[in-house]
């Protein structure tokens, strides 16, 4: 059976997905686990387009061994020379150029010829290939570009030095038949072609993502590209975990493989959901809650009597494990140290305290504590880990009612240590709590979303909740969770406004370090 490289993309193209911002130490976060899911690549980000994503590329270049890390870059030798600086630590740097090549793109957007644009790619690809053994070249919206205009640059790059060639379906727009004769024809084409491996991008704005990416393989393409839960830019990418499966499945049909760890695939999706505060609908098809579901009578029964009747797909294959209880009150802080590292989560002795604390306090109201809530209050103490003064919580109360009107009193401890309170109403009670929260906070707030999940199941349910905040105009997210759904509320809010003073500092003393 034939390799296909796995080229994940959740940290650059999907974190561009509206709503998602991740810290450094959420991208580290994923980055690890990425590595144990097992992608042959993955692209860490665009280090040229902020320092924060620079630090965040770098960071994990020189934690990431197993994997090779890739970073994005223009056709421009500023770009170059950045994610060289970011990725130099890499056990195996790669970079990824990119230039649209579209009759559309190449008038109102580059405003070049196409002899110009030509000339570019060649350049830019010549001078990375000074810096990484590794380059690929993408021709931006490949899927509405001339095809004899394509076979002329692409013969060109190759011969400047590109290893992999990608020809991205940008805009989701062509159909497998379309987007896998394109292959085809520079396999057939390109003079050069066999110097260099084939790559396909494609996102889905018709639902295609995962055909059009088969499709490809099937005609010479021997690299996809995607994300985890198929995030990003409005309809989002093609589902990793959606191909490795499907390929898997009907290795009858396909004699191709990915080398995907797949029991790793279910850890995978429910943290990078966590983490984006993207989370996967319940019919999504490998990781949607409702994957291995079945309500129909006949269908229950069949699944009774043999699993496959109706299940292609074992739950265990993509790593879903009965959600049972295994800690309680009386679990000791070793089995829990043992069942964080079972997890695939690292984290510090300091972290461990709090994290075990957490779990203690969550035993003394809850009697089944299960992965998932584990999980939960990890990542809340794992990302956080800013040694800076915030906003705390010192106690707050709403009072609501079907007769009352709803009012919120919060008492605060502000950045600077000092104590402040005051109290708000409004139509509802998590209104009134933000409300109060606003008028305490001195930043200038805007709540641009809201979201209330269900940790498991049952009356002592964890709730979680994700808000999107715009924080002196900067988009910022935030993740809180408790038993009480207005504390989580409450929890995300502030978690929201920390994130902004963390990262205004993180950036003063960047400022600072490079003055000096």
């Amino acid at each position: 059976m034939s390799q296909i490289r796995i080229f994940d993309t959740t940290l650059r193209d999907g974190e561009q997905s509206p709503g998602v911002n991740l810290n450094q130490l959420e991208k580290l976060e994923i980055a690890k686990q990425l590595e144990r899911l097992g992608v042959s690549r993955m692209e860490a980000g665009f280090p040229a387009s902020s320092k924060g994503d620079f630090n965040a590329v770098k960071a994990i270049a020189d934690t990431i061994k197993n994997t090779s890390v890739t970073a994005l870059a223009r056709t421009v030798k500023s770009d170059i020379d950045t994610a060289w600086d970011a990725l130099k630590g890499a056990a195996e740097p790669s970079i990824h150029l990119f230039l649209a090549t579209s009759p559309i793109h190449m008038t109102y957007k580059l405003k070049q010829t196409p002899d110009q644009v030509i000339e570019t790619a060649v350049n830019m690809v010549a001078y990375a290939k000074q810096k990484f053994t590794h380059v690929q070249w993408s021709a931006e919206d490949a899927s509405r570009s001339d095809w004899e205009f394509l076979a002329q640059i692409i013969e060109k790059v190759i011969d400047a030095g590109a290893t992999v060639i990608n020809l991205p379906d940008t805009v989701g727009y062509t159909t497998p038949l379309e987007y896998g004769n394109m292959f085809k024809y520079m396999k057939e084409n390109v003079p050069n072609i066999n110097q260099a491996s084939l790559s396909c991008h494609c996102h889905n704005d018709l639902g295609m993502a995962v055909a059009n990416s088969i499709a490809a393989v099937q005609n010479g393409a021997t690299q996809i590209e995607g994300t985890i839960n198929g995030i990003g830019e409005r309809a989002g990418n093609a589902s990793l975990e959606e191909v490795a499966v499907a390929l898997k499945i009907r290795s009858d049909f396909y004699p191709y493989t990915t080398g995907l760890k797949l029991e790793e695939i279910k850890r995978t999706s429910d943290l990078v959901a966590k983490l984006t505060g993207m989370y996967v609908q319940a019919n999504k098809a490998v990781v949607g809650r409702n994957a291995f579901a079945h309500e129909s009578g006949i269908h229950q029964d069949g699944v009774l009597k043999n699993a496959s009747t109706y299940e292609i797909i074992t739950p265990e294959m993509v790593g879903v494990k009965s959600n049972t209880l295994f800690m309680g009150k009386h679990s000791g802080r070793h089995a829990f140290k043992d069942k964080v590292k079972d997890l695939g989560i690292d984290l510090t002795e300091d972290k461990l305290k709090e994290a075990f604390k957490l779990f203690k306090q969550l035993t003394d109201h809850k009697k089944e504590v299960t992965d998932d809530d584990l999980f939960t209050i990890i990542m809340e103490v794992q990302t956080d880990t800013a040694s800076v003064n915030k906003y705390q919580m010192e106690m707050f109360q709403v009072q609501y009612g079907t007769t009352n009107i709803p009012t919120a009193t919060v008492q605060l401890k502000t950045p600077s240590g000092e104590t402040v309170h005051a109290a708000q109403t409004a139509s509802g009670s998590v209104e009134a709590l933000y409300k109060t929260l606003d008028v305490l906070i001195e930043e200038d707030l805007q709540l641009i979303d809201y979201q209330l999940n269900s940790v498991g199941g049952g009356k002592d349910a964890l709730a979680e909740s994700h808000v999107q905040l715009k924080v002196n105009g900067e988009t910022v997210n935030g993740r809180g969770s408790a038993q009480d759904v207005i504390e989580a509320s409450g929890n995300a809010f502030l978690n929201a406004v920390n994130r902004y003073i963390v990262q205004q500092n993180s950036f003063i003393k960047q400022e600072v370090g490079s003055e000096v």
